[in-house]
C-alpha cells in the first residue's frame, strides 16, 4: 500500500491562500476517483476539490474555517500498490458557487427566506441507519434543499459515489414518505431545549467580512424616491406579447439597466470606484452592472459587462444567463468581479424601503423595492397606478447628497417616460 498526498491546488488569479469550507469525507472513508473531497472558498467562489484516485482517507490537512496556503497538504489517501509518498495537486477544481445577490435578490431571484418551510417528511420506506451525529456526504446545495424540505439528511439513502446524497435521493425519500401532518396536536406544545451552533465559515464569512468592511470604510447615506412604473410596465407587457416568443420575455431589470446607462451619461461620478488608500477616484466609461443575486450558498454579484452597448433583449439574456450560472454554482471568477455600479432587489418581497450596503470599491448602489398598485392623484383625478420605490445608497465621501438625488430623479424620469430611454 502507498500514500497519495493531495496538496491544495492553485485556483488561479494569483490567489495564495483559500479557506477550507467543508469536508465531504472523514478519516477512514473509502473514496473513488472524481468524488468530491472538500469545498474551498476563495474571495469570490466556492470550489469543489475532487479526488484523483481511489483509496482510503488516512489524514485530513485542516479544519473547516481554516485558511490554507496553496501547496499545503490538503488530504492523504492510502492507495493500492507500492508506494513511496506521492504528492500531487488535486485535479482541476470545479467552481461551485461564488456572490449572492440575491445584498439581497437579488434581482431576478427569490430569496431563500421567501419559501415557507415545509413540514418534516416522514419516510415509510427503508431508512439509512446512521448515528445522530454522523454527517452524510452531500453538497451544500443538497443540504439546503433538505433543510427547505424538512428532511433529516442522515435518514436519506445516498445513491452517489461513496453514498453521497443527491437531489434525486431527496425526491425519492419524499416519494416514499408523507408529511407529519397527522402527528398529535400536543406535539406543537412540547417544550424544546435544543441549541445549534453554526460556525461562520465559507461564503457566509466572506459576505460578513465584505459587509462589515463596507459599512466601516464608506460613509453610507441612502436616498429613496417613489416612481410611477405604470407606463413602463405597459410597454414591457406589449413587447412581451409582440416579441416574447421569438426574443424571450423581458422583466423590469433590463429596463432598469438601460435607465442606469442613460442616466450615467449626465452623472459619471456614480459609475466609479474609490481607492480610499490611494485617495483616487476612477470614473469609468464602460458600465459594468453588478446584479445582486441570491444563491444556495449566499449572496453573489454577477456582472453584466458593457451594459452601455447592449439592447434590452441582450441585457435580459445576459442577466438570465448570469443569474442561472450563479445559482447553479457555475459562475466564473471573471463573471463575479469588475462591476462599476450595482443593482439590488428583493423582487416581490422588496418591501417599501431598504438601505442597501455598497459593493466596495463602488460608490453607488441602486435598490429596487416591490411594485404595488395604489390610488394616486393624476391631473386632479384619483386613479390606480403601479408604484415602486428606489432605495439607493451612496458613498458620501465621493457623492454629494444633491447629486445622488438628481441621479435617482433622472432614473425616475426615464422610467416614467419610457420613450426617453431610447432617444439618443
Amino acid at each position: 500500500m502507498g500514500t497519495h498526498v493531495i496538496k491544495m491546488p492553485d485556483i488561479g488569479e494569483g490567489i495564495a491562500e483559500v479557506e477550507l469550507s467543508q469536508w465531504h469525507v472523514k478519516v477512514g472513508d473509502l473514496v473513488v476517483e472524481d468524488q468530491v473531497l472538500a469545498d474551498v472558498m476563495t474571495d469570490k467562489a466556492m470550489v469543489d476539490i475532487p479526488s484523483p484516485v481511489h483509496g482510503k482517507v488516512i489524514a485530513l490537512g485542516g479544519q473547516p474555517g481554516e485558511v490554507m496556503a496553496v501547496g499545503s497538504v490538503l488530504i492523504s489517501i492510502e492507495v493500492e500498490g507500492a508506494g513511496n509518498l506521492k504528492e500531487s495537486a488535486a485535479p482541476a477544481p470545479v467552481t461551485q458557487a461564488p456572490a449572492a445577490p440575491k445584498v439581497e435578490t437579488a434581482v431576478e431571484s427569490k430569496p431563500a427566506a421567501a419559501a415557507a418551510p415545509r413540514p418534516a417528511a416522514v419516510c415509510q420506506g427503508p431508512m439509512v441507519a446512521r448515528e445522530a451525529d454522523e454527517r452524510p456526504l452531500a453538497s451544500p446545495a443538497v443540504r439546503k434543499h433538505a433543510l427547505d424540505l424538512g428532511i433529516q439528511l442522515r435518514l436519506v439513502r445516498g445513491s452517489g459515489p461513496a453514498g453521497r446524497v443527491l437531489h434525486e435521493d431527496l425526491e425519492a425519500y419524499l416519494a416514499q414518505g408523507q408529511s407529519n401532518a397527522s402527528a398529535p396536536a400536543a406535539a406543537a406544545y412540547t417544550q424544546r431545549h435544543d441549541e445549534e451552533q453554526i460556525q461562520v465559515i465559507g461564503m457566509r464569512r466572506k459576505i460578513a467580512q465584505r459587509m462589515q468592511d463596507a459599512t466601516q470604510r464608506a460613509a453610507h447615506f441612502s436616498y429613496v424616491e417613489e416612481i410611477d412604473v405604470t407606463a413602463i410596465e405597459e410597454l414591457r407587457a406589449h413587447l412581451n406579447e409582440k416579441h416574447g416568443a421569438s426574443r424571450g420575455k423581458l422583466t423590469l431589470l433590463p429596463f432598469l439597466v438601460r435607465a442606469l446607462v442613460v442616466a450615467l451619461r449626465d452623472f459619471p461620478q456614480m459609475n466609479a470606484r474609490y481607492d480610499d488608500e490611494a485617495q483616487v477616484i476612477t470614473r469609468l466609461g464602460a458600465v459594468h452592472v453588478g446584479v445582486a443575486t441570491q444563491s444556495d450558498v449566499g449572496l453573489m454579484v454577477p456582472v453584466v459587462r458593457h451594459a452601455e452597448a447592449r439592447s434590452l433583449w441582450d441585457s435580459a439574456a445576459e442577466i438570465s444567463r448570469l443569474a442561472n450560472a450563479a445559482r447553479n454554482g457555475k459562475a466564473s471568477r471573471d463573471e463575479l468581479s469588475g462591476s462599476t455600479i450595482t443593482l439590488t432587489s428583493l423582487g416581490a418581497l422588496g418591501g417599501i424601503v431598504s438601505t442597501p450596503v455598497l459593493n466596495l470599491p463602488e460608490v453607488a448602489i441602486v435598490g429596487v423595492n416591490k411594485i404595488v398598485e395604489r390610488p394616486m392623484v393624476v391631473k386632479g383625478q384619483v386613479v390606480i397606478r403601479k408604484m415602486m420605490n428606489l432605495s439607493s445608497s451612496f458613498d458620501h465621501r465621493v457623492i454629494d447628497g444633491m447629486d445622488a438625488a438628481l441621479f435617482i430623479q433622472a432614473i425616475r424620469g426615464l422610467l416614467e417616460q419610457p420613450a426617453t430611454l431610447f432617444v439618443e
